[in-house]
C-alpha cells in the first residue's frame, strides 16, 4: 500500500489525542469541492509505502498517542485491516475518515477493534446527495446502512459535513437530522476555497446560515457544532 500524504503531528484530526494523520488514495466520490481532488482522483504521487510509514511510528512512540486515517477514501483498500492492525499492535488508537460507502468494510474493522474513532461525511439530504458527491447516481442504501453500522458498532464515532452554500439550504438539514437520528455528535465544517479545489464557484455560508443550520439539526442529534468558523 502506497501513503500519499503524512502529516508528522496534529491535535484536531483526532479529538483528545496528539496524532499523526496519515493519507491514503483513490476516492470512489468526484465532490466538486474537495481539497484532496488529486489524490482522490489518483494523480497525485506517493510520499512513502506503508512499511516507511510503520518506522515512522516507531521513532514516534511516546510522542504520538493516536493515527488518523483519510484520503481519499480509506475503505477502498484491500489492505486497510492488515496495516490498522499492524498500527494496533504498535500501541497506537486509530481514527478512521470515511465517505460511508463501503458498510461491509466498516463492519469488519469495528468487528476486528481496529478502529476506535470513526467520523463519517454526510453529503447533504437524500435528494442532492449524488449531485453534492459529483455524481450521477448513489446507492443510499449504502450510505444509510453505514450510518447504523458507525451508531451501533462504532466505539465512538462522528457525523459531518461540509457545507457550502450552492450546494445546502435549511430543508437539507432537516433531511440529515432524520438521517443520523440518535448520534452523539454532529459538526458542519465551513467549506474553505483553496487552489486544490477542482471547480471554481463555490463559497462559504454565513456564520449565521451555518447557526440556523445546526439549530435545525439539534431537534435530532444533542451535540451539534460548528469547525472553521
Amino acid at each position: 500500500m502506497k501513503i500519499f500524504g503524512l502529516q508528522k503531528m496534529t491535535l484536531l484530526d483526532y479529538p483528545e489525542h496528539v496524532a499523526c494523520t496519515v493519507f491514503l488514495g483513490g476516492c470512489d466520490f468526484r465532490c466538486p469541492f474537495c481539497h484532496n481532488y488529486e489524490l482522490a482522483c489518483n494523480m497525485a504521487q506517493p510520499v512513502m509505502d506503508v512499511e516507511e510509514l510503520f518506522a515512522f511510528l516507531e521513532k514516534r512512540k511516546g510522542l504520538l498517542d493516536g493515527v488518523a486515517i483519510t484520503g481519499g477514501e480509506p475503505c477502498l483498500q484491500e489492505e486497510l485491516p492488515e496495516m490498522l492492525s499492524r498500527i494496533r499492535e504498535m500501541g497506537y488508537a486509530v481514527k478512521l475518515d470515511t465517505n460511508g460507502y463501503h458498510p461491509e468494510m466498516l463492519k469488519r474493522l469495528f468487528s476486528e477493534k481496529l478502529v476506535a474513532y470513526a467520523a463519517m461525511d454526510i453529503k447533504n439530504s437524500p435528494e442532492k446527495y449524488a449531485q453534492t458527491c459529483g455524481l450521477r447516481k448513489v446507492d443510499l442504501g449504502r450510505i444509510k446502512e453505514s450510518i447504523r453500522v458507525l451508531l451501533e458498532e462504532a466505539p465512538d464515532c462522528e457525523f459531518r459535513t461540509t457545507v457550502v452554500e450552492e450546494l445546502h439550504e435549511a430543508a437539507d438539514f432537516e433531511k440529515i437530522g432524520q438521517m443520523i437520528r440518535g448520534a452523539d455528535r454532529y459538526f458542519l465544517q465551513c467549506f474553505t476555497d483553496r487552489d486544490s479545489v477542482p471547480y471554481e464557484g463555490f463559497h462559504a455560508p454565513s456564520a449565521e446560515a451555518l447557526e440556523t443550520y445546526a439549530a435545525v439539526v439539534r431537534r435530532y442529534v444533542p451535540d451539534v457544532r460548528l469547525r472553521g468558523v
